[in-house]
């Protein structure tokens, strides 16, 4: 496996437009709803990253402190109790987690989310993770010892125990 020497660095609302980007070419989500989704779902910004190698972007993790009723609003109809036992604890949300298909297999991930890991533990119970049905990306979080807690018809939802 060839080494890669990329630099983490820490996201700014300056890089909306980067995020929308990439949202839309690897997952094929309309632009417009896509910056509705950054402009409206209380982006987590410092918390965020990017990789960056040679000058280019090869991954972002963004992170928002959005609420779970925000992105599925039917578990409050369908689990008030667990909704409300949820929201009383302290929590983040990842909103997307994108890296590039060449660094996909290597620590990049691993290095991601690890350079935010003591923010995440001093300040938070658990991460919300919310996971399109469709994306491969279930049993990684599973890996990471992620448990489901709800379902609906566009997502699994998880929850990451800090």
């Amino acid at each position: 496996m060839c080494k890669h020497d990329y630099t983490l660095q820490r996201m700014t609302a300056a890089d909306a437009p980067l995020t929308v980007d990439w949202m839309v070419r690897q997952y094929g989500f309309d632009r417009a709803e896509v910056e509705g989704w950054v402009r409206d779902l209380h982006f987590n910004w410092p918390l965020s990253v990017k990789a960056v190698e040679s000058g280019n972007v090869i991954g972002l993790l963004n992170m928002s402190d959005y609420r779970i009723e925000e992105e599925t609003p039917l578990i409050a109809r369908e689990k008030p109790e667990l909704l409300a036992a949820m929201n009383a604890r302290r929590y983040t949300a990842v909103f997307s987690f994108i890296v590039a298909p060449e660094y996909r297999g290597t620590r990049l991930n691993y290095d991601m989310i690890m350079s935010i890991m003591p923010e995440l533990k001093a300040n938070y119970d658990f991460v919300f993770i919310p996971v399109l049905h469709r994306l491969k990306t279930h049993q990684y979080w599973q890996r990471w010892g992620a448990r489901e807690f709800y379902r609906d018809s566009d997502c699994v939802y998880y929850q990451l125990p800090l």
